[in-house]
């Protein structure tokens, strides 16, 4: 199996950095690209594809799996009241949280039935045997992220065609199933070999990778293909807020730590005030802490405030570069 020409892969990073013009970019450049379908209404997601379907025909869409919503209620109730003061000094109010959303799942897994599209991915679970049939039935290949060897083999079993094995090294968000457990801290390539061991499907491995060396290395483990999302936050076609390039750019923020303080699901984000001073406290709860920190996210993305935003990023951050996306994946060619 080869994805495309190049052993690259242009990572899905919800919430704004993964365009169209990313993906399309990425193709161009013999790489292959995928548009990120979370946090995207279901119209929104018919856009893209479309406008990507209109430039190349070498492209994927991940979803995110809906999470069963088991966590404890009264944390996510607790760090609110302790959100409180940050909301205040900057002028936001915090809202109930939602306990369960599922993304428009529904509406979006019909619309990929309808209008089938070449790979589609899943994050944070299994997408269940049944639609994985019904996609592979509508011409689909697909793909699930896991992030140990037990993920592996549950996904193995579901017949799909490849695993995107997913390190603590990543950006974003960790996609493990159990939104609840601690993620590992094995090396990408020791992760890698852990997968191989109990499957014989392709790997994608994913997280940390910022040289060209980093690919030689997890492509040496064993993998088939490298997915890279830090690496390309800072290129002329990702759609990286202003505040998040510069503090990417700033020698100050200098470190990544894991972190449930924005979401209540692992992200590892550059460590900044926020996460200093809510980390300790903040509770599992994905996707209700994610909605009741949104407001203030949102006002400091609009203030241009790096001390309060999520800024994604993996351990390779200091290695992203700014320019063509083509410019960065030519220099990642193992």
């Amino acid at each position: 199996m080869q994805l495309s020409d190049s052993p690259l892969v242009a990572a899905p990073m919800a919430g704004g950095p993964s365009t169209p013009d990313l993906v399309v970019a990425a193709s161009a450049a013999g790489a292959f690209g995928f548009l990120a379908a979370g946090y995207r209404s279901p119209d929104q997601l018919v856009v893209d594809i479309e406008t990507v379907r209109a430039r190349t025909e070498s492209f994927g869409v991940n979803l995110f799996v809906p999470d069963p919503g088991g966590f404890d209620r009264r944390p996510v109730l607790d760090y609110r009241e302790r959100l409180s003061p940050e909301a205040q000094r900057l002028g936001v109010e915090l809202p109930e949280p939602p306990w369960t959303d599922d993304d428009g799942w529904r509406d979006k897994v019909e619309l990929l039935l309808s209008e089938p599209v070449p790979w589609v991915s899943f994050t944070f679970g299994l997408p269940g045997t049944g639609l994985v049939d019904r996609l592979q039935e509508a011409g689909t290949q697909v793909a699930v992220t896991v992030t140990d060897a037990d993920e592996a083999r549950a996904a193995d079993a579901q017949g799909v065609e490849l695993l995107v094995v997913q390190s603590a090294a990543a950006g974003g968000h960790r996609g493990s199933f159990d939104q609840s457990a601690a993620p590992s801290d094995l090396a990408l390539p020791d992760l890698v070999r852990s997968v191989r061991a109990v499957t014989s499907l392709p790997l994608v491995a994913a997280g940390g990778v910022g040289t060209a060396h980093d690919v030689r290395t997890v492509l040496g483990a064993g993998a088939l293909a490298v997915q890279v999302g830090t690496a390309l936050l800072l290129t002329d076609e990702a759609g990286t807020g202003a505040t998040h390039r510069s503090a990417l750019q700033d020698p100050a923020y200098d470190e990544t730590v894991v972190t449930r303080a924005f979401t209540g699901r692992p992200a590892r984000a550059l460590r900044n005030g926020f996460i200093d001073r809510h980390d300790h406290e903040a509770p599992v709860g994905y996707p209700a802490v994610h909605h009741l920190t949104r407001p203030i996210r949102s006002r400091a993305a609009a203030t241009g405030d790096p001390d309060v935003l999520h800024l994604w990023a993996g351990t390779g951050h200091r290695h992203a570069t700014s320019g063509p996306a083509a410019d960065v994946l030519a220099a990642l060619e193992p």
